[in-house]
């Protein structure tokens, strides 16, 4: 109900500031995450099996003849968070996207634009070489950027997306320590909870633990929780993505809708978006994502979607 007069806007301040602190800080801790980053001693069969199992659903066998993935996303960010997370959402830049990987080398790329103007990033991590962190390289409007703050975000966004795209298959072949951690419901599904640590973690993080909302009737991965340890203030953050209009395409089963919320310290909307354009295989290679915009066969805008009916 509206307020009028000073202890009105007195109160919706002092709800602002909480609200902004929250996150503007380094974020409490790992030991008071909901996620705890210690790594179990043993991991357990049957957390690998279901891991396996969410992979298949999402079609394990296609995935592995894809060499390459173009996607197009639309999207719309909260407010509040692009004021909490401004490096990490980077609000000004990213509106509709480009984006290109390469799963076998560790590759993704993205090209933004927004009402800043066009933002590229080209994130690289070598799997299986021992401390190594990956790299990534961040242009502004054609400018390269020497801003570690601004490497390390854009590193944390870059392999961020590459897990809500891909799910359990992004996982799969990870060899991590893995757990079963009782059941959840989704958006009305009963679903079995599978968490993954990682090492390294997402972005240029050591660790960080990731668990799966695995459908219990199609084990479909509905919604993935993770911790968010590659960036100073998101720090003993987590966050979660639900996946919505799963379509299969070339053999994959790919999430047409998202939705990203924070759900510690606080509770907090984030961003919605979609998939536009999709296709893959085009025969392009990690040269052609490293520079300031996509060259050869990765300039191409993804595909747009046909929808049925069209």
């Amino acid at each position: 109900m509206p307020t009028s007069g000073g202890a009105g806007r007195s109160s919706r301040g002092v709800t602002r500031r909480t609200l902004l602190g929250g996150l503007a800080l380094p974020l409490l801790g790992a030991c008071s995450t909901p996620l705890p980053l210690g790594v179990p001693a043993v991991a357990e069969p049957d957390a690998q099996r279901l891991l396996r199992d969410s992979a298949e659903a999402h079609g394990l066998a296609a995935y592995r003849q894809i060499a390459d993935i173009s996607v197009a996303y639309a999207g719309e960010w909260r407010a509040l968070i692009g004021r909490i997370q401004p490096e990490v959402t980077d609000t000004g830049f990213r509106g509709r996207s480009e984006e290109r990987l390469i799963p076998r080398a560790g590759v993704v790329a993205q090209a933004y634009t927004g009402e800043r103007g066009r933002k590229q990033v080209a994130w690289r991590r070598v799997r299986g070489a021992p401390g190594d962190l990956g790299e990534a390289t961040v242009w502004l409007n054609g400018a390269r950027s020497a801003d570690p703050a601004v490497q390390q975000a854009a590193a944390l966004v870059a392999e961020g997306y590459g897990l809500f795209l891909l799910g359990p298959l992004w996982l799969v072949d990870r060899d991590a320590p893995a757990r079963l951690a009782g059941i959840e419901v989704v958006d009305g599904r009963v679903c079995d909870v599978v968490q993954v640590w990682l090492s390294p973690g997402l972005g240029r993080a050591a660790t960080d633990r990731v668990a799966l909302c695995v459908d219990r009737r199609d084990r479909v991965t509905r919604r993935i929780r993770f911790t968010l340890e590659g960036f100073a203030t998101t720090r003993g953050a987590v966050a979660e993505v639900d996946t919505f209009d799963h379509e299969r395409r070339f053999g994959v089963l790919w999430p047409m809708r998202s939705f990203e919320r924070v759900v510690h310290p606080i509770a907090l909307p984030a961003h919605d978006w979609r998939i536009t354009g999709l296709d893959v295989n085009r025969g392009f290679a990690p040269a052609d994502l490293m520079g300031p915009e996509f060259t050869g066969p990765a300039a191409a805008p993804a595909r747009p979607l046909q929808r049925a009916g069209q």
